[in-house]
């Protein structure tokens, strides 16, 4: 029988040195120091890990249990953070009450800690089901995982589920459905000029700009699940100076494969021309993950989740998000994907982002009990 809260001290402290550390997606140092404190983890489990090099960002982990022994279980998971250099320090590791604290504590550092510990328990029970596994922790997923997604899809190849720890929602509930996302940049060049003395002379990016978004957030159907905001802009250089540049920054949400292209399309179409004469644009960017779609093969795994959920007492709920995350390539590859298998938390990517402290044995156990089912399936 499997015992997780005897680790429960021993989790909190891996999850504090962890937190305590700055990981941000764009910070190499500090993501290298959570692999590196992670591979010691795991091979001291007796597990090998393989370091894949990056130049800018961290290095990806892959991690296999077992040898000679071909995988069916993907485990995808992330080390990187939104939280730039220097926020551990000015708040780190804390606990108030059942609840923990710090730059990234539920997304997704409790997950990393959750892992390790399934892991741990599944070796300590004497299963033999964690051979069936190949964990897969990146560097770069809040950032639309840039350098990952190959590594990530060239790892779901001959796999028969992927099990992604995104934190579960605050209700607990898993994640069986997402919108895909882009992120598109628009540059507006134009002309300076003093706006008093020779206002004719110039070209103001910054009205082309005003045009472009009106245009794009009218590209919105929310009823159909289409999102177009410019969520940040920036442009000029004086207020009595014509502005000679903009930039907008574009969020794209859809439901669907086909509204990818199409909303792609019409992005590239809105800002094909200019609307102020002599002014010019450059647009940049993607559409960076799919949607995920709950299909089949994902409701017959959620119901194997829930029937191993039962058996613990656990009423697991499923539900769908706005939100982006690496299981929308899973899922797109036809592999049986459940996401948000982590601890329960809430407020990810603020100042008050929390776990819930007795979820993150519970969850543990929970992982390591579905590992311990799926690889009985056959």
């Amino acid at each position: 029988m499997m015992d997780v809260k005897m680790y429960k001290k021993d989790m909190l402290a891996l999850l504090e040195k962890l937190v305590n550390v700055d990981s941000g997606s764009n910070y190499k140092e500090g993501v290298d120091k959570v692999g590196n404190l992670l591979a010691e983890k795991f091979n001291e489990l007796g597990f090998s890990v393989e370091r894949i090099k990056q130049e800018t960002f961290g290095d990806h982990l892959r991690i296999r249990c077992g040898q000679g022994t071909k995988s069916t279980i993907l485990i995808v998971a992330h080390m990187d953070t939104v939280f730039k250099e220097g926020t551990a320090k000015k708040r780190p590791f804390s606990i108030v009450g059942e609840r923990a604290y710090g730059p990234g504590v539920i997304d997704m550092k409790a997950s990393l800690v959750s892992v390790l510990y399934a892991f741990t328990a599944l070796k300590k029970a004497g299963s033999e089901q964690y051979r069936n596994v190949e964990i897969l922790i990146t560097s770069d997923e809040e950032i639309g995982s840039p350098t990952s997604k190959a590594l990530i899809e060239q790892a779901a190849k001959g796999k028969r589920y992927a099990l992604v720890m995104e934190p579960a929602r605050k209700d607990g509930s898993l994640v069986t459905e997402r919108r895909g996302n882009g992120r598109f940049t628009l540059v507006v060049k134009g002309q300076a000029a003093h706006s008093g003395i020779e206002p004719e002379k110039g070209r103001s990016a910054i009205e082309e700009l005003a045009y472009k978004i009106v245009k794009l957030h009218r590209l919105n159907d929310l009823d159909q699940g289409i999102s177009i905001n410019v969520g940040k802009i920036e442009g000029g250089d004086a207020v009595n100076t014509i502005s000679p540049r903009a930039v907008g920054y574009i969020d794209v949400r859809v439901s669907t494969s086909e509204q990818a292209v199409a909303v792609e399309q019409k992005i590239e179409e809105v800002c094909a021309t200019s609307d102020v004469k002599g002014t010019k644009i450059e647009l940049h960017g993607h559409m960076k993950r799919p949607p995920m779609k709950k299909d089949q093969q994902i409701e017959e795994l959620l119901q194997i989740v829930q029937e191993v959920g039962r058996e613990m007492g656990l009423d697991l709920k499923d539900t769908a998000t706005g939100g982006g995350s690496d299981a929308s390539f899973t899922a797109a590859m036809g592999v049986a994907t459940i996401d948000g298998l982590g601890p329960i938390g809430g407020n990810a990517h603020s100042e008050k982002e929390y776990l819930e402290i007795p979820s993150l044995t519970e969850r543990t156990l929970l992982l390591a009990k579905i590992i311990e089912r799926l690889g009985d399936e056959k």
